[in-house]
């Protein structure tokens, strides 16, 4: 059996051990390379110098919460897509992380097959606003 070619890196920050390493299981045989970062300073470190199409962070972090993480990958040339992971997923977190401009709310323990379709999703998303970007920026030069 061939190795997979890691096309595409997922950020993950924050997330629990035990959701940590389930999440690396989902993605071994995916086209995702996941990274790890603990809090929104050491994620927007790395997001500084790495293009990244999808973020999946818990609502709480050590320095912030997913909202600061949110409000800081808005500065980035193409912003990545964040995703919220929480064991307490409801309407009203959903309604919240869409509405401040997150794309989606995974619950975890993370399922296998709702975890590749979000985040294919968001990286589908993030392509096309990377390649909106590139075109509006050609027509104002």
């Amino acid at each position: 059996m061939a190795d997979t070619i890691k096309t595409e890196t997922i950020l993950s920050v924050g997330i629990a051990e035990g959701d940590g390493l389930s999440l690396g299981k989902i993605l071994l045989n995916s086209t995702w390379q996941l990274r790890g970062a603990s809090n929104c300073q050491d994620a927007r470190k790395f997001l500084d110098h790495h293009h990244v199409p999808v973020v999946l962070s818990e609502p709480e972090l050590p320095d912030g919460t997913w909202r600061e993480l949110l409000n800081s990958m808005a500065e980035l040339s193409t912003p990545p897509n964040l995703i919220v992971s929480s064991r307490l997923a409801d309407s009203s977190l959903w309604a919240e992380v869409l509405n401040l401009g997150g794309f989606d709310v995974l619950m975890t323990p993370f399922e296998a097959e709702e975890v590749l379709r979000v985040t294919a999703n968001a990286q589908r998303d993030w392509g096309c606003k990377r390649v909106e970007g590139v075109a509006r920026a050609a027509r104002a030069s």
